[in-house]
C-alpha cells in the first residue's frame, strides 16, 4: 500500500533549467569533475523545486537523460547512433528523435545509468519524499531501434530488451530504491492497433523479479514529445487486458482529456491503486488550488481516497519550468484541501 491515502507524486523528468540547456550543447569543454558538478548542481535544483511544492514523491527529474528515454540508447551496445534526425525542422513532432542501427547483439554491459541516477538522489534529497526512479520499459525503448535480419520486427528487439531492462531493475532495488516506475507509454499509444495481452505480458515478465521487492507503477500517456500526443486518446482499448499488470500502481492521463474515461478508475481500484494526472503539462493554464481539489473531488465518487494518487499528466520535462513550479505548487495545496475537507491529515 502507499505512504498515505491521496498522495502527490509526479511521473519523472522536470524541465532542464535554462543553463543546461546551455551547457549540454558544449559538453566537450567540461571536464569529469565539471560535468559531475554540472548533474549535481542540475538534480539539486529540479530536488528543490519538487520538496518547496510539497510533493510526497519527487525523482531527480531526470536531468541526466535526453528527454524521459532517449539517453538509454547511450547505453545500448550492437546498435550505430543516428547522429542527425531526418527532418530537423518545420513543426515539432515525433518524426524528429532518431532511430539507430542495430549492428549485433543487444547489451548494456554497463546497465543504463538508472542506479547512478538513483544513488546522486539518494545523496541529494533531503529526508522525508519518498524517493522514486522512472524507467522506460522494453517495447517502448524498443521503438527507437531499426528491425534487421537479426531482429525482424519491434517484438523481436523488445525480447532482447526485456532482460535488459530487467536487470536495471533488479539492481535499483538492490541499491536501496523503494519504489519504480516502468514507463510504457508506446503500450498505451498503440494498445488500440496491437494485442493487448501481448503487451501485458511484455510488461509482466519485465518486472517478475522485481515484484513485491518495491512499490511497483506504470504510466500510461499518449506521448508528450514538444507537448504533442502521438496515438488516439483513448484507454477503453486497453481494458480489461491491462487489468492484469502486475504492479502496485496504474498512472492515467485525465487532465489534458477534461477526465474523460475517469469512470474507469473504478474497475481499477479494486486490485491496485490509481495515479490520476490531475495537472495538464501540455497548457500554460495555471491550475488554481480549488481546480485541483474539484478535480479530487471528481475522482472520488469513483474511488476510495486510499487508493488515490495525484500527479502531473506526464513528465513535465516539455513544460517550462515556471510554470511546472506553479502547477506542482497548485497540485499539493489542492489535494492538502482535498485531505482537509475529507478529514485526512
Amino acid at each position: 500500500m502507499k505512504q498515505r491515502p491521496l498522495r502527490t507524486t509526479v511521473i519523472g523528468s522536470y524541465p532542464f533549467p535554462g543553463w543546461l540547456e546551455f551547457a549540454s550543447s558544449r559538453l566537450d569543454e567540461f571536464g569529469t569533475d565539471d560535468l559531475a558538478e554540472l548533474l549535481d548542481d542540475a538534480v539539486t535544483v529540479a530536488v528543490h523545486d519538487q520538496v518547496a511544492a510539497g510533493l510526497d514523491a519527487i525523482t531527480d527529474g531526470e536531468q541526466t537523460r535526453l528527454d524521459f528515454n532517449l539517453s538509454f540508447y547511450g547505453f545500448l551496445t550492437g546498435i550505430e547512433m543516428e547522429s542527425q534526425q531526418k527532418r530537423r525542422f518545420g513543426p515539432p513532432a515525433h518524426d524528429q528523435r532518431g532511430k539507430h542501427e542495430v549492428t549485433g547483439t543487444l547489451g548494456a554491459p554497463r546497465g543504463l545509468g538508472a542506479v547512478d541516477d538513483f544513488r546522486r538522489l539518494q545523496r541529494i534529497a533531503p529526508a522525508g519524499p519518498v524517493l522514486k526512479v522512472s524507467v522506460p520499459g522494453p517495447y517502448t525503448l524498443s521503438g527507437r531501434l531499426v528491425p534487421n535480419e537479426q531482429y525482424k520486427d519491434r517484438y523481436a528487439l523488445t525480447e532482447a530488451l526485456i532482460p535488459i531492462v530487467r536487470q536495471e531493475l533488479e539492481a535499483l532495488v538492490e541499491a536501496g530504491c523503494t519504489e519504480i516506475c516502468v514507463d510504457e507509454p508506446s503500450m498505451s499509444c498503440y494498445a488500440w492497433r496491437e494485442d493487448p495481452v501481448r503487451l501485458v505480458g511484455i510488461f509482466n515478465r519485465t518486472v517478475s523479479t522485481i515484484r513485491g521487492r518495491c512499490r511497483l507503477g506504470t504510466h500510461l500517456c499518449f506521448g508528450n514529445y514538444k507537448g504533442r500526443a502521438v496515438a488516439p486518446r483513448r484507454y477503453a482499448p486497453m481494458f480489461p487486458a491491462f487489468l492484469k499488470l502486475e504492479v502496485d500502481e496504474i498512472h492515467l492521463e485525465m487532465a489534458s482529456r477534461e477526465f474523460a474515461e475517469i469512470e474507469l478508475i473504478r474497475t481499477i481500484t479494486p486490485t491496485m491503486d490509481v495515479a490520476v494526472g490531475i495537472v495538464d503539462v501540455k497548457n500554460y493554464y495555471i491550475e488554481t488550488p480549488e481546480d485541483i481539489a474539484a478535480r479530487v473531488r471528481t475522482c472520488l465518487e469513483f474511488a476510495p481516497p486510499e487508493r488515490l494518487s495525484f500527479a502531473p499528466d506526464c513528465g513535465l520535462s516539455q513544460t517550462a519550468r515556471w510554470a511546472a513550479m506553479k502547477k506542482l505548487k497548485a497540485l499539493v495545496d489542492g489535494v492538502h484541501r482535498a485531505r482537509k475537507e475529507l478529514g485526512i491529515a
